[in-house]
């Protein structure tokens, strides 16, 4: 692995951080920090950034503005979180959480108008009355002045194995009528992708079994529509409706031909489709009571997904064909309602919050197999079919002081109930209590450097599928059920460090640790299959390093580079060997890196970027293996930001040529005592990926 020689670029970089390394003296006032001057003023200790900072990237909305923030990196949060909980999202829009699920932080953000923006802020999130927030947190300034439009078309081709992306884009109109805000969007998150190259399968000893020519294509659309109501009944009682309708379409094409040393050879189709419903109706209402606020919050959200996958094999020899076809429905739910009490007692933000949550799954699966005669006929699947149901009841206690101009304190102490219940073939209910809380520190003392720390409990949210059987016909593998499925929980000791170098840039080191209990991984069933279970105790370290680099001191004004740095290490012990290892389909190692040059004094910019990646390989009872893209994604654009008005960026992907590469050994019993069937080897070419954005407004 590689991850040695990320790691060391880690470490150097953190040393400048911490101001091991010398680095040039720093400017005594950042060149953001001026307060708006219109509204309300801005947050004490607050890192300000005002529209004028982003005049030279010619921003279209908000989310544009806060990508360019140096050495923020923004955090949607868990949506696949236990209900609503506190808040993980680094994003508030006029001190208030996104309370939507479905809608990501970096959606709603896209729709908000760079004309409405007044400023935003960065602070650290334990000074805020916000319980959950931790770390540097963006809080954006809005004010609605009246209606207005945006909308951006994404088009595209590859020159191999896919059709053009033609109808990717958004259109949104946002504005007020008197005390009502809204905000309605039409999207669709639409993509063609695909591969082709050749499979090599050896045996234990190496010798060759087959080489397979592939090729793969497929197709993505989710349309939404998506609108968002503030109602102000008075300063002090304000409304939120959220409602949101899509539907996704999934289209995969796999053909191959193998050419085999032994036998006839083969042809092969493989066909993968999906589509299904999905929407979102949410709400909160805040208002005074006693002596403090009240906000209740509801939301109802459901999908469902139609698979179907069909695999036929054809022989050189007039053999008949071989085949099967899976097919799933999953109708998936989850039902909210949480109150949040805040007040301010002993010169501290005190909050009470209590949550009930409804999550459901129902499951309908077959699986069929053709015969001689080329028809399809029904298998016993009982294990792919039934339900699942957990009811779930929170209550938290939260409370944040300052203790000093430069040290504040926030702490949570709760804990929740839940029941979850299944149906099926293997019909089990069980019952768990689970310890909840948090404490964390922020210190700043100084106006460009600041450190927090945080040790909290968690519970992680069990995914229902894994506990009802499903097969992958590609591989020829597949999940079983386990009714055994227990929450994992941990505790996670997290350190955030940033600091500003005044023109130079700014960054930000993250470090976290996490202890694991009831791990979920690969687990072995008693009757010779494997299912997704609780294998024990693990623990992850992160370690991260983000950062903007600006040029202008140096004389090259409007050029500057974002980074991102990633180094994991990990420990588990594998259920099946006995030895130790990473977690399965993990990360070891990440680098990111954008450049981007923003001429003065014209409207023209350009700029490339970098993507690397390193995964973990995955454990399994009967196989072991990895795939990823790479070795590197390169990018270049340009772009011009007065199109008749519009702004107008080119941007061609893969320019390095990465490819889609892998490898997986099967085994023809249980590891470690299994010999190897076969060892199966894949390189396949991606191409380079062209990409036509216009945006505008309205």
């Amino acid at each position: 692995m590689n991850y040695r020689r990320d790691i060391s670029v880690v470490t150097v970089l953190a040393s400048l951080m911490l101001g091991v390394i010398p680095i040039p003296a720093l400017a005594a006032k950042d060149d953001a920090s001026e307060p708006a001057g219109e509204g309300d003023p801005p947050t004490e200790g607050a890192q300000v950034f005002e529209p004028a900072y982003f005049e030279r990237y010619a921003p279209r909305n908000a989310l544009d503005m806060l990508a360019q923030v140096p050495a923020f990196v923004i955090d949607d949060g868990d949506n696949n979180s236990r209900g609503l909980g506190q808040a993980t999202a680094n994003v508030l829009v006029n001190g208030e959480r996104f309370s939507s699920k479905s809608d990501s932080v970096r959606d709603q953000l896209s729709r908000i108008p760079a004309s409405d923006v007044v400023r935003i802020e960065i602070v650290d999130g334990t000074t805020l009355d916000i319980p959950g927030l931790n770390g540097q947190v963006a809080n954006v300034i809005v004010n609605k002045t009246g209606s207005s439009g945006q909308f951006s078309w994404t088009t595209g081709f590859r020159p191999y194995n896919t059709g053009a992306q033609l109808f990717g884009g958004e259109v949104s109109l946002t504005g007020n009528a008197g005390k009502l805000d809204y905000t309605v969007s039409l999207s669709n998150e639409n993509n063609r992708f695909g591969t082709d190259g050749p499979i090599t399968v050896v045996d234990g000893a190496g010798d060759l079994i087959e080489t397979q020519d592939t090729k793969f294509s497929g197709k993505f659309d989710n349309p939404i529509l998506a609108t968002n109501f503030t109602y102000t009944f008075s300063p002090d009682v304000i409304a939120h409706l959220n409602l949101r309708y899509g539907e996704d379409f999934l289209a995969e094409r796999i053909t191959e031909f193998a050419q085999t040393v032994v036998g006839p050879n083969r042809e092969r189709l493989l066909l993968n489709d999906e589509d299904g419903p999905e929407y979102e109706i949410g709400g909160d209402i805040e208002f005074p009571l006693g002596p403090g606020k009240l906000k209740l919050i509801g939301l109802e959200r459901f999908e469902r997904d139609n698979f179907r996958s069909v695999l036929v094999d054809s022989f050189s020899d007039g053999s008949p064909d071989t085949g099967s076809r899976f097919r799933q429905t999953n109708a998936a739910g989850e039902r909210i309602g949480r109150f949040e009490y805040g007040w301010n007692m002993f010169k501290a933000d005190w909050q009470l919050s209590g949550e009930a949550a409804f999550n459901r799954l129902d499951r309908r699966s077959s699986i069929e197999e053709l015969d001689t005669d080329g028809e399809f006929f029904f298998l016993p699947f009982p294990a792919g079919n039934g339900g699942v149901t957990e009811d779930r009841y929170e209550g938290i206690l939260s409370v944040g002081k300052q203790l000093t101009p430069k040290l504040s304190l926030q702490a949570t102490a709760g804990a929740e109930y839940s029941k979850i219940q299944q149906t099926g073939s293997a019909a089990n209910s069980r019952v768990f209590k689970r310890p909840k809380g948090s404490l964390s520190l922020a210190w700043k003392p100084t106006s460009d450097f600041d450190v927090s720390v945080e040790l909290r409990r968690r519970v992680g949210q069990l995914s229902f599928g894994n506990f009802l059987a499903s097969i992958n016909l590609d591989n020829d593998n597949g999940n079983g059920g386990n009714n055994e499925l227990v929450p994992d929980q941990s505790w996670n000791l997290e350190a955030e460090i940033n600091k500003s170098f005044g023109p130079w840039g700014s960054a930000k080191l993250q470090v976290r640790q996490a202890w694991f209990e009831d791990f979920i991984d690969y687990f072995p069933l008693a009757n010779g299959g494997e299912a997704r279970g609780n294998i024990g105790d693990a623990q992850r370290l992160h370690i991260e390093l983000s950062g903007t680099v600006k040029f202008d001191p140096i004389g090259w004004k409007g050029a500057q580079l974002n980074f991102a740095a990633v180094q994991r290490y990990m420990d588990v012990t594998d259920p099946f060997t006995g030895k130790n290892r990473a977690f399965s389909n993990d990360l070891y190692n990440r680098l990111e890196a954008d450049f981007r040059h923003d001429i003065p004094n014209s409207d023209w910019a350009y700029g490339a970027s970098l993507f690397t990646f390193s995964p973990v390989e995955y454990s399994r009872r009967y196989e072991e293996g990895r795939f990823w893209e790479g070795p590197s994604f390169v990018d270049v654009f340009v772009e011009h930001k007065d199109i008749l008005g519009m702004t107008g960026r080119l941007r061609v992907g893969n320019v390095l040529s990465a490819r889609n590469k892998g490898f997986r050994t099967v085994f023809d019993d249980s590891r470690p005592d299994g010999d190897v069937l076969f060892t199966e080897t894949l390189d396949r070419r991606i191409g380079p990926i062209v990409r036509f954005t216009l945006s505008g407004n309205f």
